[in-house]
């Protein structure tokens, strides 16, 4: 098995090395100094133009999946950027999910064809970048030109420090893990993982809201005895569970440089188990277990219920149930931070789609993608505004100063403001965002560990818990 696994890994490499080479050949390398990464790749670090942007025409084509709300918010500001530079044109277009920029992407490359701009997840980038195709953000962030704009006021082209300190650490961070220090992406908007819960219920019967995994089993155990015919806890994503705990119990998951793939360890070996334990007494349930988001046995008013979800803060409307004829809710929804291994190292996923900027030709191109870019996450009023559409959270800290936003915070409740609560909840733990290593590969990873838990905790065997773990960093290694 191991030969044949090596002869697949050559392949690929081979694939792969032929791949990079002939995209590289299709764009001029003038806008660009090689670095050598840590990954072993070659990142292109851009290089800015004496002037800056020039006033020049161009046309970016951006990539992305909004709908019609959304797309409707970016227009707006697209009028409010042409205000400021009427000679940069904006091309949208919806592509349809992540995976399908993703792989829209992928096939343009090859002929130079992709965008300029783009909606992306880092794994995304790990493979745009396997051609050299992102335009590295670093000399772009740290530049002092000024900018003229229409208007005769003016901007430094890159992030003042300002600018720097009001990002949300966690979610500005993204964009350097891939291992070489370089930045890729810039985030957009955001969005974690938050425990829903039957607020009613647990106010009926004095149950108080874990904190940690430890009470979380005692919560299980004390609505068990309630209603014996409920699972208690439904979780969404069996591969942000598994990582997720990985980050909490500080023990290895993935790697961007060196050995890729880490998971296969004493410690998360231990913690399936636990959660195998925690199935066999009918305490939980995952999406892939369950078939269906868990969501659904939240909201549920007959047979099989849970009263605890662990689900993506921007679905909050999805965790509350349908209104009754007179417009009150069946019960009141409470959301809390996830329960945590310990309270000195809180850890939550940090999700949702970032930006980044394509390498092109003509470094006018790039320059204004740049500006563009700036504006969406830096400008107050456009993160307020399409974080209250989007139900994602803003990326900027002064967000919270905007008269609306704080509106809308403040309208927090668990039922028709439900959307507002879970915002609330996503401010109050910025400093325990996490995300994981990216490199090509990482996506597979990600399904691997997803597979494997919902697998595990269904086995009584521990030699087979082992050789699960095992299979799995096989098929890691030989997919990529």
């Amino acid at each position: 098995m191991k030969k044949n696994l090596l002869v697949a890994i050559l392949l690929v490499a081979t694939i792969m090395a032929a791949f990079c080479q002939g995209a590289q050949e299709t764009k001029p390398a003038a806008n660009t100094t090689p670095v050598a990464a840590a990954n072993g790749n070659i990142a292109e670090a851009f290089q800015v133009p004496a002037n800056g942007y020039d006033g020049s025409a161009v046309t970016l084509k951006f990539y992305h999946t909004m709908g019609t709300n959304l797309s409707s918010v970016l227009d707006d500001y697209i009028a409010e950027f042409n205000t400021l530079y009427p000679n940069i044109t904006i091309v949208w277009e919806q592509v349809g999910s992540y995976d399908d920029v993703r792989d829209q992407i992928s096939t343009e490359i090859f002929v130079g064809g992709q965008p300029n701009i783009a909606y992306c997840y880092p794994d995304h980038v790990a493979l745009y970048n396997m051609a050299g195709a992102v335009a590295t953000l670093d000399n772009l962030i740290n530049s002092d030109i000024v900018v003229t704009r229409a208007d005769g006021t003016t901007e430094t082209l890159g992030l003042t420090q300002e600018q720097k300190d009001d990002f949300i650490e966690g979610y500005y961070n993204e964009g350097r893990q891939f291992g070489d220090g370089l930045m890729y992406s810039m985030p957009l908007s955001k969005s974690t993982e938050v425990l829903y819960y039957n607020k009613t219920f647990f106010d009926a019967n004095g149950i108080k809201v874990p904190a940690t995994w430890a009470e979380l089993e005692q919560v299980c155990a004390q609505i068990k005895a309630i209603d014996p015919e409920c699972i208690p806890l439904g979780y969404d994503s069996d591969s942000n569970w598994f990582i997720t705990m990985c980050e909490q119990y500080k023990s290895p998951y993935t790697s961007a440089t060196g050995d890729h793939y880490l998971f296969n360890n004493e410690q998360n070996i231990a913690f399936i188990k636990m959660f195998r334990d925690w199935y066999q007494k009918g305490y939980i349930t995952t999406q892939r277990l369950y078939g269906a988001y868990t969501s659904g046995l939240f909201v549920a008013q007959t047979g099989t219920k849970s009263y605890m979800s662990i689900g993506s803060s921007a679905g909050a409307t999805h965790q509350r149930p349908a209104a009754n004829a007179d417009g009150s809710y069946p019960f009141e929804v409470g959301i809390a931070t996830i329960p945590q291994v310990s309270q000195s190292n809180k850890k939550v996923i940090s999700q949702g789609p970032s930006v980044c900027i394509f390498d092109k030709a003509n470094a006018q191109e790039v320059v204004a993608s740049w500006l563009f870019v700036k504006y969406l996450t830096t400008t107050v009023e456009f993160q307020a505004e399409f974080s209250m559409a989007s139900g994602y959270v803003p990326v900027i800290k002064s967000v919270g100063e905007n008269e609306i936003y704080a509106d809308f915070i403040a309208s927090a409740d668990g039922g028709t403001y439900v959307s507002a609560l879970s915002a609330k909840v996503c401010l109050e733990q910025e400093e325990a965002y996490y995300t994981s290593p990216a490199f090509n590969g990482s996506s597979t990873a990600r399904d691997q560990v997803g597979a494997l838990l919902s697998k595990c905790i269904t086995l009584a065997d521990d030699k087979k818990i082992a050789e699960a773990f095992e299979d799995a960093i096989d098929e890691c290694e030989y997919a990529n």
